[in-house]
């Protein structure tokens, strides 16, 4: 009898980019190209209404129109530009803006990490829900701006106070949304997760929490713009720095242009900040179809 050997070789899997029937090159050159056309036409289609807003802005103070609403006393977009160009040129303008946006982060923070966790237990435990949904009710309702004549009553300091009212703003917006958050998960991913042995904590970590973060997120984002109004408005009545304070200085000066100035940049922060959240909420939420698109 005759064995025949058969020599073991490796077994080498062609790669369909190797052999040329999907170039890696091209397809991840086109794949950028596409992210990149993208990219122009948002910016593109953000800058066309701003144009517009610009030009009519310019056209109304020009003519000095005066019909339902009065554009004789407006400053015009190049006041404005030149009176920005020389507060960009200023220390004390950057510190107003460092100062808003640390009182935003510091309240918006706190707030943050209190409300999901507050939240998470009304919407998880009926005892938390029974003492402190009601409390939660009874605040709610009023205006954070309201607590000023309050926190200065209470913090000794003025900073803390804009921080407090920041955090006041935010926190029940946070609070109520991670609680519709709870309320709203699926009860079968819990039942699935039990089936597969696992323990309450893990529920917690990889189902619920997971689970509730978008809503939890709509809440953030719905907080950062809260949060600014009141630090602003808090800086205006009781601030002695930040932009709210420089806006209405501005005003008291009767720097018309200065009141824009202030309010663009209250704007553009508001912005920077709103994307930020949008952009940790993508990254949290990515395992969502939309978000991972």
């Amino acid at each position: 009898m005759t064995s025949t050997s058969v020599s073991s070789a490796p077994v080498v899997t062609e790669d369909p980019s190797e052999a040329g029937h999907l170039p890696r090159g091209p397809r991840r050159r086109g794949v950028r190209s596409v992210v990149t056309s993208r990219g122009l036409l948002a910016v593109v289609l953000a800058a066309i209404p701003l144009g517009a807003l610009l030009l009519a802005w310019h056209l109304l103070t020009e003519y000095q129109v005066v019909w339902w609403l009065r554009f004789d006393k407006i400053p015009g977009p190049a006041e404005v530009y030149s009176t920005l160009t020389t507060q960009l040129s200023s220390g004390p303008f950057y510190n107003d803006l460092l100062v808003s946006l640390r009182r935003i982060l510091l309240g918006f923070s706190i707030a943050a990490v209190g409300g999901v966790a507050i939240g998470a237990m009304i919407g998880r435990s009926r005892l938390a829900s029974a003492l402190l949904r009601p409390l939660i009710e009874v605040f709610r309702p009023i205006p954070a701006i309201a607590l000023v004549p309050l926190a200065i009553l209470l913090f000794p300091d003025g900073e803390q106070g804009i921080v407090f009212i920041t955090f006041f703003a935010a926190f029940f917006p946070v609070t109520v949304s991670t609680i519709h958050a709870m309320h709203a998960l699926p009860p079968v991913w819990e039942d699935a997760a039990r089936t597969l042995g696992a323990g309450r904590m893990s529920i917690l970590r990889y189902v619920v929490l997971p689970g509730a973060m978008p809503g939890i997120f709509s809440g953030l984002s719905v907080a950062m713009g809260v949060a600014w109004i009141c630090v602003i408005s808090a800086e205006m009545i009781s601030g002695q720095f930040g932009i709210g304070y420089y806006t209405w200085q501005s005003y008291g000066l009767l720097d018309y242009a200065g009141v824009v100035v202030g309010m663009v940049s209250i704007g553009l922060l508001g912005w920077s900040t709103a994307w930020l959240v949008e952009r940790l909420g993508r990254r949290v939420n990515r395992w969502l179809p939309r978000a991972a698109s």
